[in-house]
């Protein structure tokens, strides 16, 4: 890897520094500014163009939330990196939907930082392995608490979750499967209630998500 230009956002100076002192130990890799705040990394990365843009969460003026937003609009080819000590399932994944292609905790920096530097600048995305294993574990639990993942339905449900989700009426589903009309009625209301969902929308909206049907 080599020609590699980054830039580093953080409100603290001695993490930036030690940061640019791991990625400058690159070969060819060269930190083109550091910025205190959002606001700054976000013109910095509009006149810079950077390859990785390595960015905070919390710091004063524009935080690394909105900062990801404006980086990415304001420079598309730059990829975001988020190094932060936050390690909640909320924080990673509203960052992603901000534009962000990597998270790396500050704890991992020694060990993951390279890496993800090198993934990002291949536009591939990279999360360190405990917020992965954090994400993972969450998403399983709460398939599991909540009753929302397609597993728990029944085949004959996922048939009448598809059905229903194709605009067919309980009749229409019942006389589809081979099943009486109350049987039917009874399925849809198991999946309701499984799935804790109020309205057929809802139902419409979980089949196309899940791919039972396409939209």
């Amino acid at each position: 890897m080599s020609g590699l230009r980054l830039i580093i956002a953080d409100d603290h100076e001695v993490v930036r520094r030690g940061v640019r002192a791991l990625l400058e130990s690159q070969a060819g890799w060269s930190v083109l500014e550091e910025a205190g705040d959002g606001r700054e990394a976000v013109e910095q990365a509009k006149r810079l163009r950077p390859d990785v843009v390595v960015l905070d969460i919390s710091m004063p003026g524009l935080n690394g939330f909105e900062a990801t937003r404006q980086i990415r609009k304001v420079s598309p080819d730059s990829e975001v990196l988020i190094l932060t000590m936050h390690d909640s399932e909320q924080v990673v994944r509203d960052v992603l939907l901000a534009g962000a292609r990597g998270y790396v905790l500050k704890s991992d920096v020694g060990r993951d930082l390279v890496a993800a530097v090198e993934a990002l600048s291949k536009h591939r995305p990279f999360v360190t392995s405990r917020v992965a294993e954090m994400v993972l574990d969450r998403y399983l639990r709460s398939q599991t608490r909540e009753g929302t993942g397609p597993a728990l339905l029944t085949t004959r449900e996922q048939e009448v979750v598809q059905l229903l989700a194709e605009g067919k009426s309980n009749k229409e589903v019942a006389g589809a499967l081979g099943i009486s009309l109350k049987t039917a009625e009874t399925h849809r209301a198991n999946i309701m209630r499984k799935l804790r969902f109020s309205s057929l929308s809802d139902l419409v909206r979980y089949a196309i998500r899940n791919k039972i049907v396409e939209p």
